[in-house]
């Protein structure tokens, strides 16, 4: 299980999840008998591309009427590292279906090529405290590179989803703190799912929602490449909800949130992909195109209230950013590079019904209820239209 410490934060206790647990502690889509293509790694996770880290900060606090500044509070923080607690820029792209949303950084991605540091994930309201902490912590750990003393700079990549249903959002209870313990906690191996780290507070076609993660291994025929894939989704209209071709949005078309404030369509979704096969920044991006085909399989498709943004990056050429010397790099054929979209698609997909299967039933404030969705219900739902693998 998770490790969990009490942080003593403006005279109240706030509980925040440092590391993470094993991926057998809660059910996941396969455990459900759900049916997805492709092979995923050992642990399922954007963490089977070797090297990359993932941490976590969940802060979730105090129950009842809203108290703007005291709460109650559903959020947090997660960090993923591209190679770990090492400094090495890493090649990147990005993209966004829908612009209703932030990723900072991602113009000196465009201009450069290189992703520098972490991603983080927020909240819509903490993206501010959670940039500036990273470049508190970075300094702190020797992670700003071949710079002179203190002239160094740095461009954070920090994206959000907004929590505003479950959470005191305008609040600000996303702390320095909260940022160093999901870096500090950062780890390979299984990760947890849900309603964990900046997914806390999140919705997921009118289910809740958060965090999730999926792996794909690709053949040695195709290169042998493995894809890791993070989501924290927080998006979907309940009628739109499709799982392995199946309409289980509306098959279970009760549950929904019970909310103070009934909201229209709108949402969000922030997707990192991890890969090891030696793409270019250019070809990074392509992935990051395809990541919509994912989202579309679960019956997404970009809604004008919506942010959808998305990053990959890959751990391949590690010598690749010198600022003395040329480079030389390795790269994939654009003709190889079929396999590394599909996985990317099938990846995305999974990431994203394992974060709906993870998460729990959560209450918030002004007692919102975001309902989990309910796995005997969802299994019967396949079974009826013959998708169930098991």
């Amino acid at each position: 299980m998770s490790s969990i410490i009490a942080v003593a934060l403006l005279g109240c206790t706030t509980v925040v999840s440092v590391d993470s647990a094993p991926a057998a502690a809660k059910e996941r889509a396969r455990d459900l008998g759900i049916p997805f293509v492709g092979t995923p790694g050992p642990n399922n996770a954007i963490t089977d591309v070797a090297g990359v880290t993932v941490g976590y900060s969940t802060i979730i606090e105090g129950s009842g009427k809203i108290e703007v500044g005291k709460g109650p509070v559903r959020t947090g923080v997660t960090a993923i590292l591209p190679r770990g607690k090492k400094f090495g820029p890493s090649f990147a792209g990005w993209y966004t279906l829908n612009g209703n949303g932030e990723m900072t950084g991602t113009t000196w991605i465009d201009e450069s090529g290189f992703l520098e540091g972490p991603v983080m994930i927020t909240n819509t309201h903490s993206v501010g405290v959670v940039r500036d902490a990273v470049i508190s912590w970075e300094a702190e750990n020797d992670l700003v590179g071949p710079h002179f003393r203190d002239l160094y700079w740095r461009l954070p990549v920090v994206a959000e989803t907004w929590d505003g249903i479950l959470n005191d959002i305008n609040g600000m209870h996303v702390k320095e703190e909260h940022v160093y313990a999901a870096l500090d906690g950062a780890k390979s191996g299984p990760i947890e799912e849900g309603n964990v780290g900046g997914g806390t507070g999140m919705n997921l076609f009118n289910f809740k929602g958060g965090t999730g993660t999926a792996s794909r291994k690709l053949t040695a025929e195709e290169g042998g490449y493995t894809v890791g894939v993070l989501v924290q989704g927080n998006f979907g209209s309940r009628a739109d909800l499709t799982i392995a071709g199946a309409p289980v949005g509306k098959e279970i078309a009760d549950l929904l949130p019970d909310v103070s404030w009934k909201r229209g369509e709108g949402g969000s979704i922030i997707v990192v992909v991890a890969t090891d096969a030696p793409l270019l920044p250019h070809q990074l991006k392509r992935i990051a195109r395809r990541i919509p085909l994912g989202l579309a399989k679960t019956g997404g498709y970009g809604g004008n209230g919506s942010g959808d943004i998305f990053i990959a990056f890959s751990t391949a050429n590690p010598e690749a950013f010198n600022q003395e010397t040329n480079t030389k790099v390795e790269m994939v054929s654009n003709d190889k590079i079929g396999p590394l979209f599909h996985a990317t698609v099938d990846g995305t997909e999974e990431a994203i019904i394992n974060a709906m299967v993870a998460a729990e039933t959560m209450k918030g404030r002004d007692d919102n209820v975001s309902f989990a969705i309910p796995h005997d219900r969802l299994k019967e739902v396949l079974k009826k239209y013959n998708r169930l693998s098991q």
